[in-house]
């Protein structure tokens, strides 16, 4: 048996971070040993702007192309891929590296994934599941910093009364809509914008 081929098969993959194109535009994600540490939304200005945002997020992390990428980065692109086009399915079992993430956004972050596609819930629900309504701006802020979305579904988050509220990503509150109506969601019952 040659070891040499055994402890290449052993060895984890490098960390590394990937762009790729999405129904919304080129979306990126970052992953190391233990998972996920970052999935990037399109940027207002492109690719270029997308993978400027991503190397200064991670400046230690490498480029790689997505067919170069672990297989587990590979089942993550492929999902969000199939989300962003409409896909009902869920992005829960994208294993995600949260060890730089506070444990408070953590807890934040588990209500927020067990929102279904095409389904809403507020900051005040959340907070509110957390044990403390009056937590609401936390959440907001919470998701608002959120490293990983769409696997959290931020958008999927909303202010009282159904209102949008606000979105970090680029193309604000608009793409966190686009991106509702693409699941389908009808906060309100309000028609789709697009």
């Amino acid at each position: 048996m040659n070891d040499t081929a055994t402890t290449t098969a052993a060895t984890p993959a490098e960390p590394g971070f990937a762009l790729f194109e999405t129904a919304i535009g080129i979306c990126a994600l970052a992953w190391g040993p233990r998972g996920l540490i970052g999935v990037q939304l399109p940027e207002d200005n492109g690719e270029a702007a997308t993978r400027a945002r991503m190397r200064r997020r991670f400046p230690e992390l490498t480029e790689a192309v997505p067919s170069e990428t672990p297989e587990s980065a590979q089942r993550a692109i492929t999902a969000i891929q199939a989300l962003l086009q409409g896909a009902s399915d869920d992005l829960s079992g994208i294993e995600l590296d949260m060890s730089r993430v506070s444990e408070f956004h953590q807890r934040i972050y588990a209500i927020a994934r067990r929102i279904p596609p095409g389904q809403t819930r507020t900051y005040g629900e959340i907070a509110a599941e957390l044990g403390d309504k009056g937590l609401s701006r936390a959440v907001g802020q919470a998701m608002g910093h959120n490293p990983f979305a769409p696997v959290v579904p931020c958008h999927r988050v909303l202010a009282a009364g159904n209102k949008p509220g606000g979105f970090s990503a680029g193309g604000g509150a608009l793409t966190k809509l686009r991106m509702l109506d693409i699941e389908g969601a009808r906060p309100n019952g309000m028609a789709s914008l697009f």
